[in-house]
C-alpha cells in the first residue's frame, strides 16, 4: 500500500466498530423524502448501513482512497458515489436530507461554509434538511495543547496486527489541530507511524447556528444523538437546518 491508502485504511478500520449515532441518522433518513446525500462519506461507516437499510443515499468525498474502501466494502450494492469537493458540488437531483457526521463540519473555515450552505441551499428539496455533527467548539476552545494520550489499541481485521491510536493537540489563532497517531506494531517490537492531521475550527457554536439562520434555514441545536437540547457544555453540537 502507498503511505495514503494505509491511513486510510487505518482510520477505517479504527472507526468501523463506531455506531453510537447510527440510530439518529436512521431515524432522520427514515422522515424525509429520498434520496439522502451524504457529505464527507469518507470510507462509509454511516452511508453504507443506510444503504443496506435499503435508503437510497449518496455519496461525497474527496478522498479517493477512501471511497475505494466503502466500494469495496458495498460488495455488489449499487452506490451513487462521487469523488468531489463538496463545497463547489453542482448536481442536477435535489435531497430531502443532506448531512454531514463524523465532524466533518467542524474543519471548514467561514468561507468554506458560505460556499458549502450555498451548495445545501440549492442541493436540498423544499421542506429538507441539512444536519451535522461536531465537536463542540466552545468546549474545544478550551483546551490546551497536549503531549500525546494513549485512546486505545485495536487489531488489524486482516492480519490481526495490533494498531496503538495515540492523539495530541495544538493550539494556533482560531483553530485547534489534532494529530491522530497511528503506530502498527511490528513482530521485531517496531511501530510504524502513521498520522492523520484534523485542523477543527473554533468559531463559537453560537455563530455557526447564527450563520445557518442567516442562510434561510430554521434551526435545532441538540448535545448528543439523543436530542437532548444543545448546552454550553456539551461535548457534541448536533444541528437539523429546515429550509
Amino acid at each position: 500500500m502507498q503511505p495514503d491508502s494505509e491511513l486510510a485504511a487505518l482510520i477505517h478500520a479504527q472507526h468501523a466498530a463506531y455506531d453510537e449515532d447510527l440510530p439518529y441518522w436512521q431515524d432522520l433518513v427514515s422522515h424525509l423524502p429520498a434520496p439522502a446525500l451524504e457529505l464527507g462519506c469518507g470510507s462509509g461507516r454511516v452511508l453504507l448501513p443506510l444503504a443496506q437499510q435499503g435508503h437510497a443515499v449518496w455519496g461525497v468525498d474527496n478522498d479517493p482512497q477512501a471511497l475505494a474502501l466503502l466500494k469495496q466494502a458495498a460488495g455488489g450494492l449499487d452506490l451513487h458515489l462521487l469523488e468531489a469537493d463538496f463545497t463547489t458540488l453542482n448536481l442536477s437531483e435535489s435531497f430531502g436530507l443532506i448531512y454531514m457526521p463524523c465532524n466533518t463540519y467542524s474543519t471548514l473555515d467561514a468561507a468554506a461554509r458560505a460556499r458549502l450552505l450555498e451548495r445545501v441551499n440549492s442541493l436540498l428539496a423544499a421542506g429538507g434538511v441539512f444536519a451535522a455533527s461536531l465537536p463542540n467548539p466552545d468546549v474545544l476552545a478550551l483546551l490546551e495543547d497536549g503531549e500525546p494520550e494513549m485512546e486505545e489499541t485495536f487489531p488489524l481485521p486482516d492480519t490481526g496486527q495490533p494498531v496503538q491510536v495515540l492523539s495530541e493537540w495544538r493550539r494556533g489563532e482560531g483553530v485547534l489541530t489534532i494529530f491522530w497517531h497511528y503506530d502498527c506494531l511490528q513482530p521485531d517490537g517496531r511501530a510504524v507511524r502513521h498520522t492523520a492531521t484534523v485542523h477543527h475550527q473554533l468559531t463559537p457554536a453560537a455563530a455557526l447556528l447564527a450563520e445557518l439562520e442567516s442562510a434561510g434555514f430554521a434551526v435545532q441545536a441538540w448535545g448528543d444523538f439523543d436530542r437532548h437540547p444543545f448546552e454550553p457544555e456539551a461535548a457534541t453540537l448536533v444541528f437539523e437546518a429546515r429550509r
